[in-house]
């Protein structure tokens, strides 16, 4: 018998169907229903996060239909499969936010697992929360075959009364003024059931939105994927034009180590300066960029912070919801207005460059997008400290600190859990004056790395802002707001100096100097430090296993086998 009718295609899933010795693989997909047609045809994962547990999750079931259609005209074939998808949002306040971050390394590996097994030809990935979004492009980097990204995009905003433009952001901050008797838990209970109307991610620029937009400006996604909302027929569209495109980019050989280079990580950090993005933007960048062998850390942040101004007037930094970034010309519209300060010769999932894809893309200056000349602040939207505090880095959202609190001095209240500390603010046990330090929280201490942002919206929420402020070597979700720094490092349990704090200790902050400073002598620190009696909090096997690899939160947090954290990384990465 001829091998000849037996090689049905030179794509990489031939592997599956070409020669004798395929014959029963050549059975199993026939038992799909598959074809001897189909057989010929690129085969195409579609990386699908449903849920119905996640409201930016819940309408993947639908779009990935219109992912499937793109494909199939396009002659390729579509076979999908799920990842898990956490909401940070449900998570908050509870054990079950140590879990969203090491999920991102899950949701990497999954995907490889199956796309690595069954030699798909390329990817569609459709993410939409916090992790899932970094989680796929990590996968991406990783397996370097041919990807588009597809978010699920932004839900709308809610209106309750005289209230305009809700988001999760001042639903949080409405339990602080309720507590204080500034609103009554009658009408809270109300403005739950209107705050947010619909599925998609919640409608400021957190986590979720800021990795979906950055997926787009690092050319990872269709030109107006980023913020086409949720409900919208202009993501549907979207997604079947990504797949007819990623048919495209497999006969191509159009792969992610050719569009996600460092300069284009890069370009990503310009974007998320000038929108005054999420500072988890700190540990995913780094981590998708470790996947390719990228050297990306916080001193490109802390470089790209102040050369590139802040302009968009945005929740929760601002003034607007994502909507209205939308009816502005979304993300295009926000590179266009820092045109000047992006590498526009990337590669992107068009086949184009960035500066093709911008070159009819209008100018939009207005109260949204602030011009170049006139930004709403001459820095970035994030800031990157150092100190005798953060030896390796810390990171504040200073878009979101009011003016008056970039120079912060005061006296240190310890908690080890964000529990103790919200308990403290709840119960007016914090005063004029105090700064919260809340220690062995970061990845390996938590382990996990939770965000205290359930913290954070009772200060601003109380009105505390201008009055205390908040350390902690644990993260903060993407729509806080207020003098907050995290992702300090060493964090505490890897003997970083947070761990040497005291009650009563004086902490300055100060923000326009980039330092973070305990006002203790050094000798002071390093006799406290040999003598601390480290907190080793519970953990489950899955949590305990994290632990056990995750590296500090200025490396990203990504895992490490222990020989690569003492040697470099020795293992080779395709």
């Amino acid at each position: 018998m001829g091998q000849d009718k037996m090689h049905f295609k030179d794509y990489r899933s031939g592997m599956l169907t070409n020669g004798i010795e395929r014959s029963a693989h050549r059975a199993l997909l026939y038992s799909t229903g598959l074809d001897e047609a189909d057989l010929r045809k690129p085969m195409i994962a579609v990386v699908n996060s449903f849920t119905e547990m996640v409201p930016g999750h819940f309408h993947l079931r639908e779009l990935v239909d219109f992912v499937k259609q793109g494909i199939i005209e396009a002659g390729g074939i579509p076979r999908e499969f799920n990842t898990i998808a956490i909401c940070d949002g449900i998570c908050q306040g509870h054990k079950g936010m140590s879990y969203p971050l090491p999920s991102r390394e899950i949701i990497a590996d999954s995907a490889e697992f199956m796309v690595e097994a069954h030699q798909f030809d390329g990817m569609v990935m459709l993410p939409g929360c916090d992790k899932i979004v970094p989680g796929m492009l990590m996968a991406a980097m990783r397996l370097n075959i041919p990807a588009i990204i597809v978010p699920g995009g932004p839900m709308l905003p809610g209106k309750y009364k005289d209230m305009e433009a809700i988001t999760l952001t001042d639903m949080r901050e409405l339990i602080g003024k309720t507590q204080t008797g500034k609103l009554t838990e009658d009408e809270l209970l109300k403005i739950e059931k209107e705050a947010l109307p619909g599925v998609g991610t919640c409608s400021m620029l957190g986590t979720a939105n800021t990795m979906s937009c950055l997926a787009e400006a690092l050319g990872m996604s269709l030109p107006g994927c980023g913020l086409a909302h949720a409900v919208s027929a202009k993501k549907r569209r979207i997604a079947k034009q990504s797949g007819r495109r990623i048919v495209e980019m497999v006969k191509e050989d159009l792969t992610p180590r050719r569009i996600m280079t460092r300069e284009a990580l890069r370009n990503g950090i310009k974007v998320s300066m000038a929108m005054g993005a999420s500072t988890n933007s700190t540990l995913h960048l780094p981590a998708i960029a470790y996947e390719g062998g990228i050297d990306l850390s916080l001193n490109d942040f802390d470089e790209l912070s102040r050369e590139v101004p802040y302009l968009c007037n945005i929740k929760p930094s601002g003034r607007y919801p994502l909507s209205v970034l939308e009816e502005c010309g979304g993300v295009p519209a926000v590179m266009k207005a820092i045109e000047c300060k992006l590498d526009l010769n990337q590669m992107t999932v068009t086949g184009k460059t960035v500066g093709e894809n911008l070159a009819d893309v209008e100018l939009v200056e207005n109260d949204v997008i602030f011009p170049m000349e006139h930004p709403k602040r001459p820095e970035g939207g994030l800031a990157i400290l150092h100190g005798n505090l953060a030896p390796n880095g810390a990171v504040v959202k200073q878009a979101g600190v009011k003016p008056s609190m970039h120079y912060f001095k005061g006296r240190a209240r310890v908690f080890t859990s964000m529990e103790d500390a919200s308990y403290a603010v709840s119960n007016d046990q914090i005063h004029k004056g105090d700064v919260l330090v809340i220690r062995y929280e970061g990845p390996k201490g938590g382990p996990g790395m939770r965000e205290m942002h359930m913290t954070c919206s009772l200060i601003v929420g109380r009105g505390m802002d201008e009055d205390c402020a908040l350390i902690t070597d644990g993260r903060f979700s993407g729509s806080t707001r207020g003098p907050c720094i995290g992702h300090i490092s060493p964090e505490a349990a890897a003997g970083g100096p947070i761990a040497a704090v005291e009650e009563g200790d004086e902490i300055i902050i100060d923000i326009p100097n980039r330092t973070l400073t305990l006002c203790v002598p050094d000798e002071e620190i390093q006799r406290r430090l040999q003598t601390v009696k480290h907190i080793r909090k519970p953990a489950t096997p899955a949590l305990a296993r994290y632990a056990a690899l995750v590296t500090s939160a200025d490396q990203g947090a990504v895992l490490k086998l222990p020989e690569e954290t003492e040697q470099g990384d020795i293992l080779q990465r395709n």
